[in-house]
């Protein structure tokens, strides 16, 4: 258990794609400004069940902070850490957290539970979806060319690459093309396969293109991946920042 959730913990990664076309940006797009885009970012209240942290305290500053010896896959490992996957004129990013509602064991004292609902007690609490959500726009076809980066390194680094994440060495092992939400006017999701000690963890993302700007999500739930349940990013995050982006 504690392998998988330090597998889980060191996966901010990104993974494969499966793409939606849709409306192209054209080469006369304007970015949105800093301030602009601040204002377009999901915010505290915007998503029913979800705290949105707007403070980037547990994310990177800069992009100087997640690197890969493989260029090709550099795109990829920006969108997981909330930072804009390609050149762009603007960036910002918000951390959004799933709000549970107590359990029946959360409601006893620590010596009143046996060693396995303890065991069940603590999952349950980590199982609850922690959302990277980014947005940076571009001038001109940058967020065209930006999108279509992301979804040749999906294919090109299906599998997987190194790349170090705030100081920290990892290993993607393999990215798996999903099913994207089809929001926006292009879309990508995949699922990206990270190794610890031999055991494997699975975070997923999504790369969504509105006109001049790019929204990535990157997901993780830690109870749900050390039991190797299914999850995915939050269609009420997607859906939710899609509005606010329209």
């Amino acid at each position: 258990m504690r392998v998988a959730a330090t597998a889980a913990v060191s996966a901010l990664s990104l993974a494969l794609v499966t793409g939606c076309g849709g409306d192209s940006g054209g080469s006369d797009a304007k970015a949105l400004t800093a301030a602009e885009l601040k204002k377009s970012i999901i915010a505290q209240g915007d998503v029913d069940g979800y705290k949105v942290d707007a403070s980037g305290k547990q994310l990177p500053k800069s992009k100087d902070q997640i690197k890969s010896s493989e260029a090709k896959c550099q795109p990829l490992a920006y969108a997981m850490g909330g930072l804009a996957p390609g050149d762009a004129a603007s960036s910002t990013a918000v951390m959004t957290t799933q709000e549970k509602n107590p359990t029946d064991s959360a409601s006893k004292s620590l010596e009143d539970l046996s060693k396995g609902e303890i065991e069940d007690s603590l999952t349950d609490a980590m199982s609850l979806n922690m959302t990277v959500v980014g947005l940076s726009s571009y001038d001109g076809a940058g967020a065209e060319e930006t999108f279509k980066s992301v979804s040749d390194a999906v294919e090109s680094c299906s599998g997987g690459f190194p790349v170090v994440m705030q100081g920290t060495d990892q290993k993607l092992t393999k990215i798996t093309s999903e099913k994207a939400s089809g929001a926006g006017d292009e879309s990508v999701a995949f699922a990206a396969v990270s190794e610890d000690d031999g055991d494997e963890g699975t975070t997923h993302v999504e790369v969504v293109r509105h006109g001049s700007t790019i929204a990535t999500y990157y997901t993780i739930n830690l109870g749900l991946m050390m039991t190797d349940k299914a999850y995915d990013v939050p269609a009420a995050v997607i859906d939710a920042q899609a509005a606010k982006l329209k």
